[in-house]
C-alpha cells in the first residue's frame, strides 16, 4: 500500500489523466444506451413530443402494474419484436425495466439500427412509482 502512494504521488499527472479517462469512459457507455432521464422527465417528454414508452419487463410483471400507455416489449424478445418499435422510429423512445439497467443494453441495439432520440428512465419502474406517478394493471 505505500508503495502505491509513493507511486501516485511520484507520477500524480498519470494517476490522474487515468482517473479522468475512467470517467470518461463511463459517461460515454452511460449514454450509448440513450441519455439517462427522471421519470418527471419522461412525463414531460410524453407530453410535449409524444414519447413512447417501452417496458422491458416480462409480460406478467407489466401486467402487475406498468405506466399508462406504455409498450410491452420484454428484453428477451427485443430483437423479434424490432418491428414493433420500427413504427415509433420517429418518435422520442423512452425504455424503462424493472430498476433501470436492461434498458441501456437494448439502448445500445437500437442506436445500431439508426434510433437516434432514445432516453433510459433512470430506477426504471420502480422510481415511476416511488415518486408517486400512476401506474396502471392489467
Amino acid at each position: 500500500m505505500d508503495r502505491l502512494i509513493e507511486f501516485a504521488s511520484n507520477h500524480y499527472l498519470l494517476v490522474s489523466a487515468f482517473f479522468l479517462l475512467w470517467a470518461v469512459f463511463f459517461v460515454i457507455e452511460s449514454r450509448r444506451g440513450g441519455n439517462p432521464i427522471s421519470p418527471q422527465q419522461a412525463t414531460n417528454l410524453v407530453n410535449q413530443k409524444d414519447a413512447v414508452i417501452v417496458d422491458l419487463r416480462p409480460a406478467d410483471e407489466f401486467r402487475a402494474g406498468h405506466i399508462p400507455g406504455s409498450l410491452n416489449i420484454p428484453a428477451s424478445q427485443a430483437t423479434e419484436r424490432m418491428g414493433e418499435l420500427e413504427r415509433h422510429k420517429d418518435k422520442p423512445l423512452i425504455l424503462t425495466c424493472k430498476m433501470g439497467n436492461q434498458a441501456s443494453h437494448l439502448g445500445r441495439q437500437l442506436r445500431g439500427k439508426g434510433f437516434a432520440d432514445l432516453y433510459r428512465m433512470q430506477g426504471g419502474v420502480t422510481a415511476w412509482r416511488n415518486d408517486g406517478l400512476p401506474v396502471a394493471k392489467g
